[in-house]
């Protein structure tokens, strides 16, 4: 059992593993061993998430999710498969904690009277550059 946050708990039957062949530097070892991690958990149909834990689950996990509603964690940071495993277990367990804070609610501001009065402003210097730009002159305007 997976403890996430003091409310919520996963049961390890819930995450299935696949080791795979890692890719890249490792010599004949990385032809030989799986040690890279494939880590699959079923957020759309797991008992132990909230709802609302579950939609933002989903929203922070991007493109790590299939449009089933299975996050896919990959792990082959390590030469040593138990090292990957933890590597994406920690992963999952970071994603949930980040899904399960509550975000806080905005609340509507008016923008400060010195703002308002600093882009006035600009707008006017802005205005007496383009009126020099005529023919007349910028002492007919002011």
């Amino acid at each position: 059992m997976l403890h996430i946050t003091t409310d919520i708990t996963i049961e390890e039957s819930e995450i299935k593993e696949e080791f795979i062949r890692a890719s890249g530097p490792g010599g004949q070892n990385v032809n030989k061993v799986s040690t890279a991690v494939q880590l699959r958990f079923d957020v759309g149909n797991s008992p132990s998430l909230p709802h609302d834990v579950k939609n933002r689950l989903i929203r922070l996990a991007g493109s790590k999710i299939t449009e089933n509603g299975i996050l896919i964690i990959n792990a082959r940071r390590f030469r040593r498969q138990e090292r990957n495993r933890q590597d994406a277990i920690d992963r999952l367990i970071e994603l949930i904690r980040r899904a399960a804070e509550k975000p806080k609610p905005r609340h509507k501001t008016l923008p400060p009277l010195a703002s308002k009065k600093q882009r006035l402003d600009a707008k006017h210097r802005r205005s007496v550059i383009k009126r020099t730009r005529t023919v007349s002159g910028p002492e007919d305007y002011l």
